[in-house]
């Protein structure tokens, strides 16, 4: 389809759609495939938002079509999120749990006068691409960046950075060593791993030759980061005083009982933990086990499309209804609220959200169950990246 009649058929559909009934919600994630945990966990959050706030915004009542993308493809991100726009009418895009898959569909916002909510995708630059962008998630940069300050109060000065080899790879590595080494610590190697990297023992052999204190890891939840870390106990690193540093996607809850008593102790930084103490994370976290159907699958992706949601409720009230993408965003910048993880609030000139980061330590629970306990506030972190990524 050319560029002329995706643009006619966008405006037939915005005509139709101002005159149904429903206004629509496109998701974009993973809901099958080696990723489909994090998709359970999208549809996890929203159901959990519908559930305790109704399916109307502002009167208006809201449907949600959900399109699967199994694993990171940005040609058919581009598909998936016309055909939710020219074929379903959509009027707001959500979603994306990888950062290649929300760049490829930025460049269709303005034309389809579309806003985009990103729940999860943690590159810095995505919303630097278009003013239609809004993130409710976090990014690796604002992960990254507060673990140097606990890796140099533990006394770590030597650290070798292992990551996966694309954007929020590149975005965690620089993240931690520009912070680590303005504090007096040494990046001593830096290793970059092809996203399909399965067998990781020749690096861990690689980081003990090497003379580091610490390893400084990410790589994207799922099958990857529980191999990852599995190597890194079977390979004695821990048993070495080989220290494990690394934002909380390593130690996602979903992956803890697999981990077992091997992640004991393992200390990361992250916006979320699903044992956060507050009522509104209990609201939260009931609502969302009810909709996951087993609570241990619940993880942090969950709570970035609960407040994804309320932003485009709020998009919704604002616009009543109507197909106004400018206006929709405008509406949200500076919003604030008490989300299930703390305080957070959309900054009126980035979109990006401001919210606590918290280290986290692999503990159990009184009932024998694996969590991850927040020990220390990080209080009102922004997007160091943002700067880099302009």
């Amino acid at each position: 389809m050319n560029q002329r009649l995706v643009a006619l058929a966008i405006a037939l559909c915005a005509l139709t759609t101002a005159s149904e009934a429903k206004v629509k919600i496109g998701v974009i994630g993973p809901f099958s495939g080696p990723f489909a945990s994090q998709g359970k966990n999208f549809k996890a959050g929203i159901d959990a938002y519908i559930a305790l706030n109704g399916n109307k915004a502002g009167g208006e009542e809201i449907e949600v079509i959900y399109r699967d993308l199994p694993q990171a493809d940005p040609a058919q991100a581009k598909t998936r999120a016309q055909e939710l726009v020219v074929k379903e009418g959509v009027q707001y895009l959500a979603g994306f749990y990888f950062t290649p898959d929300a760049l490829a569909v930025v460049p269709l916002l303005e034309q389809a006068n579309v806003p985009m909510v990103v729940m999860n995708a943690g590159t810095s630059m995505i919303v630097t691409r278009s003013p239609l962008v809004v993130r409710t998630s976090f990014t690796m940069w604002q992960t990254s960046t507060p673990m140097a300050k606990v890796a140099r109060d533990k006394g770590v000065s030597k650290v070798v950075t292992i990551v996966s080899d694309y954007s929020p790879g590149v975005d965690a590595e620089t993240a931690f060593k520009t912070a680590f080494t303005g504090l007096g610590g040494e990046v001593i190697d830096s290793i970059r791993m092809p996203l399909s990297t399965t067998d990781y023992s020749a690096i861990m052999q690689r980081v003990r030759r090497s003379g580091a204190d610490a390893i400084f890891a990410f790589l994207p939840s799922g099958p990857t980061t529980l191999g990852f870390v599995k190597a890194y106990n079977e390979n004695d690193l821990a048993k070495s005083g080989i220290k494990f540093l690394s934002p909380g996607d390593l130690t996602q809850e979903s992956d803890l009982p697999a981990l077992g008593d091997a992640a004991l102790g393992i200390q990361t930084t992250f916006h979320y933990s699903v044992s956060h103490q507050s009522q509104e994370n209990r609201k939260f976290v009931d609502a969302a086990n009810k909709a996951i159907g087993n609570p241990q699958d619940l993880s942090f992706p969950a709570v970035g499309a609960f407040d994804g949601m309320r932003v485009i409720y709020k998009m919704i009230e604002a616009t009543g209804g109507k197909q106004d993408a400018q206006k929709a965003v405008e509406a949200v910048k500076g919003m604030s609220w008490e989300s299930p993880r703390g305080p957070v609030s959309i900054d009126p000139t980035s979109r990006h959200i401001t919210q606590n980061i918290y280290l986290r330590e692999v503990s159990k629970a009184s009932d024998g169950t694996y969590i991850n306990k927040e020990i220390a506030t990080f209080e009102k972190q922004g997007d160091p990246g943002l700067a880099a990524a302009k």
